[in-house]
């Protein structure tokens, strides 16, 4: 609606009336917007300027909501674009959470390519819960994908326990590219110590020993933290070698916090002629926020603006029929069911993505997170940030999150000592514990019914009030 020039401007081609941004102002806007997103964790506490004019959980914050902004357009896609209601939809993100964790831990996979193989498999899960979609709609439909709530985390807990630890949490290792050549190279050809000062914040310390020439049993090989103690062979960021016969022959090791490390090699009577070369060799490590902001907000942006072009072409037009008429889109030819799917596995495909995000954002992974309150609290998401509008996700997940981690502990000592005077039957303690969902209904009571379009749909007729001044009428 407000993809309109503004008053006295026309269009002279094609191309200029089908372009999202219609003026050079609108894009000098949006390229001001992204910059100075970036800009965000340059001036924190925590950032390598020093400047300390941004704290640092406003850095978290931002992250924060940039990865539910993914989850919530991918919503979008499905509920506000084709008129499917999907009350499963952080179960899909679990997937995504789960599956790229595994893939890591497990398989060797790297973030960048747990990402994308986590969202295939999320999307393709998310075509099997589609399914009803062919025979069922609305209330019934939304039944449908509940099943989903329930038996994927069911899945996860019980059934694949080895691998995703049921009810404890899983650690997940932090986003890295390289490591990059050796710089340092060390060889002992007898028992010994060896020790390194290491740990960048940024640019981490890769120490690898590799065992040459064995005639016999290996020495036994250890590496000691900044603390003293020996680093498991389990550790997230241990990497341990094997030979032919399960003998181990060197590991790798990622010196991700500062301090100094120690290499050791014991040996005994059985121990055979060898050589050990230990490596250094330096990485660029994604494991502090500010780090990981610059993966998560710049994928975020990208996805939003796939999102809002996927409903510009063939396919987002024909969510957009289904949605409105079922029955009058199949007269004209639009295959409804097959559109329904597509519109559940792009809707799987962002929460996918998003739940990668997630994990190896916390750096860990809790069931709890994924229940169905975070189902039901998306869909209020979309319904506050306005279903069917490209930045409705981003209204919608801004509005929340700040209400949540900034307005309602505000409130909260006011709040506390008011309402157990308005409800003196109740008891002060269960009062303060519910503070947060009375807000939360409460603000979404007032949405749907002074504003049962979002801020999104508000957001549009204010930009064609301005465009159009003074005929704003």
């Amino acid at each position: 609606m407000a993809n309109i020039n503004p008053a006295g401007i026309f269009d002279t081609a094609y191309e200029e009336d089908m372009a999202i941004d219609r003026t050079r102002r609108d894009k000098l806007w949006k390229n001001l917007a992204f910059a100075a997103l970036l800009l965000v964790p340059l001036l924190s506490v925590s950032g390598p300027l020093g400047l300390k004019l941004i704290g640092d959980q406003y850095v978290g914050l931002i992250a924060r909501i940039a990865i539910f902004v993914i989850a919530v357009q991918g919503l979008n896609l499905l509920v506000g674009y084709t008129g499917q209601i999907s009350l499963g939809h952080a179960a899909f993100m679990a997937i995504g959470a789960y599956g790229s964790a595994i893939l890591a831990r497990e398989l060797g996979f790297s973030f960048w390519t747990a990402l994308p193989a986590s969202a295939l498999l999320t999307g393709l899960i998310g075509l099997l819960f589609g399914l009803p979609s062919l025979r069922v709609k609305g209330f019934y439909l939304a039944m449908a994908t509940l099943a989903a709530q329930f038996i994927i985390p069911w899945v996860l807990r019980y059934p694949l326990e080895d691998l995703t630890g049921g009810t404890r949490p899983l650690t997940v290792p932090a986003p890295m590219i390289g490591p990059i050549a050796p710089y340092a190279e060390d060889e002992l050809e007898e028992a010994g110590l060896l020790s390194y000062q290491a740990g960048d914040a940024y640019f981490v310390d890769v120490i690898s020993v590799e065992l040459r020439g064995l005639t016999g049993e290996p020495p036994t090989l250890a590496l000691r933290n900044p603390a003293g103690d020996a680093v498991p062979a389990g550790d997230i960021n241990m990497t341990v070698m094997r030979d032919a016969e399960d003998r181990v022959t060197g590991f790798s090791y990622i010196a991700s916090k500062a301090g100094v490390y120690q290499v050791e090699l014991e040996t005994d009577e059985k121990t055979g002629a060898f050589k050990a070369v230990v490596r250094r060799s330096k990485a660029l490590s994604f494991a502090t926020d500010i780090a990981m902001y610059y993966i998560v907000v710049p994928l975020s942006v990208l996805l939003m603006f796939l999102a809002h072009n996927i409903i510009r072409t063939r396919t987002g037009r024909a969510f957009i029929s289904v949605r409105d008429n079922d029955l009058a889109a199949e007269l004209l030819g639009i295959n409804a069911f097959t559109y329904k799917l597509r519109a559940f596995f792009l809707s799987a495909v962002y929460a996918g993505v998003a739940g990668c995000l997630l994990a190896f954002e916390r750096n860990s992974l809790s069931l709890n997170a994924f229940e169905l309150d975070v189902s039901i609290e998306m869909l209020a998401m979309l319904i506050i940030g306005g279903a069917g509008f490209p930045l409705g996700a981003l209204f919608g997940v801004t509005f929340i999150r700040l209400l949540q981690e900034a307005l309602i502990p505000m409130l909260r000592p006011s709040l506390s000592d008011w309402l157990p005077q308005l409800f003196p039957f109740v008891d002060a303690v269960n009062i303060t514990s519910a503070i947060n969902p009375i807000v939360f209904g409460g603000a979404l009571i007032l949405f749907l019914v002074l504003e049962p379009r979002g801020i999104a749909h508000r957001w549009e007729v204010f930009k064609v009030a301005w465009k159009i001044r003074p005929y704003s009428y």
